[in-house]
């Protein structure tokens, strides 16, 4: 071989090799941002003035004329998308409570809140100009969304700068962030500052501020907050300047003394490859600290209250104390400090830290399970929000039942939630768009009740150590990557070895219903055979456990054809029997066993209650005496 021929050949030989190891590896192109934003907020007015610098990289393979940047607290407005929506919904009847009391569809913290705001009390976020490479662009506002058509358009794979200038009013706390919540929080600062929307390989994501769900670019905060010195701050990332703002932030080397003679103070604070910023303040906030065991540095800044001191440190020793738990079933939580901030108007999720209303340990480990599913899958959560809700809520319940050592099931009430929803004929799609639903009703148990019977379903298919190992397997592949269904899904395939296609479609795209009976015991051929029955809709696989009346008990395990594949054996406490597969097709399945009709003392389907079988008043049969 020549020389010339050689280098073609290893050229050749690289390039495959290349190829091959990008395919390897389920990633695809994203967006990257940096912000710089400086802040000046006047605590009378409840007005601030900001800048943002803006690095922007278009990784992508597109050429963009035009950008989008999200402006939520226009929807605090009389008239807006957010108010309307909310009352329409309001006027829809779900049905009565025991006091023969109407049930409306409200979302009972908007209402019809937002159309009785006056002016002083109504937000805005007005943009006074977008430059880019020092030149004005041209900007149409579209109420909650900014579009910045560009003079030059940006090529694929390059990276340019805006500079954005804007101005703003914190809302009275209706929904999520603004000022004066009832718990008596000053201000509640999410959503508050011009943010790029998402583009991605399925383009703009520019979703109007409607009611839910929010979706961002990966990057790196660096903001700076002046305020009146009086307050005391909390937020997402790391504060640079603790021993300067001090109250309970300040490192033990700190001096004693006055820091600053003026009456303002700036609040300096840093994040990295997060995709949203929040912050909090308040005059009587106090600062807990503790330090996670391999983990994080713990932060629970809350409203002084003596009655309340000890919930909230209770709140902090349970976080740090569960978080073992968490990062070895969910993986490793990746920043240095997570701050759960007394605020807003429940519970919400941020980067680094979360909004919450009370001490509820349930409510903090909820939000806190939100820092993987949507801090750092952060998949789509207008597309699929039960990608985060429904992951989150499944992981809220696994680390409640594993702190209180609940010996029930553990996600009963997520169950419970979806045969409501089932029973309640509103169910639609989990494809449906978070703002598209019907009801409130239907997206609230679809999301998160739905979502999470998704993942502890997923379990009875490929089996608990299955569904573990999916879980970090997902956790190393896709975090910091913005994972659809198909990305979680496949890594489900290849882990288990089962193909699992057909259960995404059916759960998300899909409301049919499972449904399995027993039917009729009979002899064929002398020996015992059970009739199965597939009533519903939904196939799926199926666990029998039969009890014999000497207290010996088996387990036959009938596979569904689709999945080509079965899981193992996952108790010691009963034989395990495997039997052929069930053709999807087939309304009636004939289980046969060894021993005597006589022998047998009951008949189950599915005793561990992980199958979402819609009737289960037809899964037990108990065999008379």
């Amino acid at each position: 071989m020549s020389v010339m021929n050689r280098i073609k050949y290893f050229v050749v030989v690289a390039t495959l090799l290349t190829t091959q190891a990008l395919y390897a590896q389920p990633d695809r192109w994203q967006q990257r941002v940096k912000y710089q934003i400086n802040v000046d907020m006047d605590v009378n007015t409840n007005r601030f003035s900001g800048e943002e610098k803006v690095e922007y990289w278009n990784n992508s393979p597109d050429t963009l004329h035009r950008i989008f940047i999200h402006l939520y607290w226009n929807a605090f407005q009389p008239n807006s998308m957010m108010d309307v929506r909310s009352r329409a919904l309001g006027k829809i009847l779900l049905g009565y409570d025991k006091s023969n009391n109407e049930v409306l569809d409200w979302d009972a913290r908007v209402k019809d809140r937002i159309s009785k705001l006056t002016p002083e009390e109504i937000g805005y976020q007005q943009v006074e100009y977008v430059k880019m490479g020092g030149k004005t662009q041209q900007l149409t506002e579209h109420e909650t969304i900014l579009e910045v058509n560009l003079d030059k358009p940006l090529l694929p794979k390059s990276k340019t700068t805006f500079d954005i200038a804007f101005k703003a009013q914190v809302p009275l706390q209706v929904r999520r962030s603004g000022r004066d919540n009832k718990e008596g929080i000053r201000y509640s600062m999410s959503q508050w500052y011009p943010k790029i929307a998402e583009y991605d390989y399925q383009g703009w994501n520019a979703n109007p501020y409607i009611a839910r769900e929010f979706y961002g670019v990966w990057g790196d905060y660096d903001v700076n907050i002046t305020i009146d010195k009086d307050y005391i701050l909390a937020g997402t990332g790391t504060i640079q300047n603790p021993n300067e703002v001090r109250h309970g932030y300040e490192t033990a080397t700190a001096a004693s003394g006055a820091v600053t003679k003026s009456n303002a103070l700036v609040w300096r604070f840093s994040a990295q490859n997060v995709h949203d910023f929040m912050w909090a303040a308040d005059t009587a906030y106090g600062v807990i600290k503790k330090q996670a065991a391999n983990g994080p540095l713990i932060y629970v800044v809350h409203k002084k209250v003596d009655s309340a001191q000890a919930a909230w440190q209770l709140l902090a020793d349970t976080a740090a104390y569960a978080y073992p738990y968490i990062a070895k079933t969910f993986g490793a939580y990746p920043y240095k400090n997570y701050s759960f901030i007394q605020g807003g108007d429940g519970g919400m999720e941020y980067p680094m830290a979360t909004l919450i209303k009370s001490p509820s340990q349930g409510t903090a480990i909820h939000e806190w399970m939100h820092s993987w599913y949507q801090g750092m899958m952060a998949s789509n959560e207008s597309l699929y929000p039960w990608m985060d809700e429904g992951f989150t809520t499944y992981a809220e319940l696994r680390v409640s039942g594993y702190l209180h050592n609940n010996k029930e099931f553990w996600w009963k009430n997520a169950y419970e939630g979806y045969y409501r929803l089932v029973q309640s004929r509103r169910e639609e799609p989990m494809s449906t768009h978070a703002d598209h639903y019907n009801t409130n009703y239907a997206y609230s148990n679809a999301a998160y009740s739905k979502g999470a019977v998704f993942l502890e379903q997923l379990s009875y298919i490929v089996g608990n150590t299955t569904l573990d190992k999916i879980l970090l397997e997902y956790y190393q592949q896709w975090r910091f990557k913005h994972p659809n269904p198909n990305d979680f899904i496949r890594i489900a395939e290849k882990v288990s070895g089962m193909e699992l296609d057909w259960y995404k479609e059916y759960w998300m795209c899909t409301t049919k219903t499972i449904d399995y009976a027993i039917g009729n015991i009979h002899l064929v051929d002398g020996k015992t055979a059970i009739t199965l029955k597939k009533l519903g809709d939904m196939p799926m696989p199926l666990d029998v456990l039969i009890t014999f009346k000497d207290g010996s008990k088996e387990m036959h395990y009938i596979p569904m054809n689709l999945m080509y594949g079965q899981k193992m054996q996952e108790s010691d406490d009963y034989k395990w029997l495997v039997h052929d597969e069930w053709k999807w097709t087939h309304p009636e399945y004939s289980l046969g066993i060894t021993r005597s009709i006589k022998d047998i003392k009951s008949i189950e389907i599915d005793p561990g209650l992980r199958l979402a079988d819609v009737n289960r008043i037809n899964n037990l049969l108990v065999v008379p005496d």
